[in-house]
């Protein structure tokens, strides 16, 4: 009985230990700071239903994310940026640049798995965004015009025609892949697709057929503490 009782002790002993260190991993968090260049798009179809052919601008994004460990290899990251978006539109001589500047919140699942001197990470998940400003760059070789941007979900009839207009909410899907160093360092490539139409409900078109999207990749750099 005895002999049981100190077996049953000694498991406990160095059970508990163990236990208790794998729930605090499994809790660990840590924060991470990131910055790095896009290259975005506006896809989708014109007021009359026709394909847009816009081509691809450069973007920026920065800031700052959590990693939360609650399963084997398997991370929480919510993180908070500020993120550059829109496209290129070319028109015969003339090229409109549309910028379009968010905060966004992606929520991503991230897989982490040991190799070399690091972890390799793979990671999905939704991202929200809210436009918080933006302009039109107009360009025809001699001369460059800035006109306004304007979030917003109805434009009216009596809207001005030279302002250009997007709804503030952005919803869709990011993934990305990349590799973290044991030092913290990491870099990851993006990839990110809207899921919802980011242009208004236009009053001042009949009919009206347009339905825009954010589309995009790029490369993050940052560092994990």
């Amino acid at each position: 009985m005895k002999t049981r009782l100190l077996i049953t002790a000694l498991i406990l002993a160095l059970a508990t230990p163990l236990a208790f260190t794998q729930s605090m991993d499994r809790g660990k968090i840590s924060f991470a700071v990131l910055g790095g260049i896009n290259l975005q798009n506006l896809n989708g179809k014109d007021a009359v239903g026709d394909k847009l052919v816009n081509d691809l601008i450069l973007g920026y994004h920065g800031g700052v994310n959590t990693q939360i460990h609650f399963a084997p290899n398997i991370y929480f990251q919510p993180g908070l940026l500020i993120a550059t978006k829109g496209t290129n539109d070319p028109v015969a001589s003339v090229t409109k640049k549309y910028k379009l500047s968010y905060i966004e919140l992606p929520l991503n699942l991230v897989y982490k798995a040991i190799l070399g001197n690091g972890s390799i990470l793979i990671g999905f998940g939704p991202y929200l965004a809210y436009g918080i400003g933006g302009k039109v760059i107009t360009e025809d070789g001699s001369e460059t015009i800035e006109s306004d941007l304007e979030f917003k979900n109805v434009v009216e009839t009596g809207d001005p025609l030279t302002t250009a207009y997007f709804k503030p909410f952005d919803f869709g899907g990011n993934i990305f892949a990349g590799y973290e160093l044991a030092s913290g360092l990491f870099g990851q490539l993006n990839t990110q697709i809207g899921m919802v139409k980011i242009n208004p409900e236009d009053r001042r078109i009949s009919n009206d057929k347009s339905s825009v999207k954010n589309t995009g990749f790029g490369l993050s750099i940052g560092y994990r503490f």
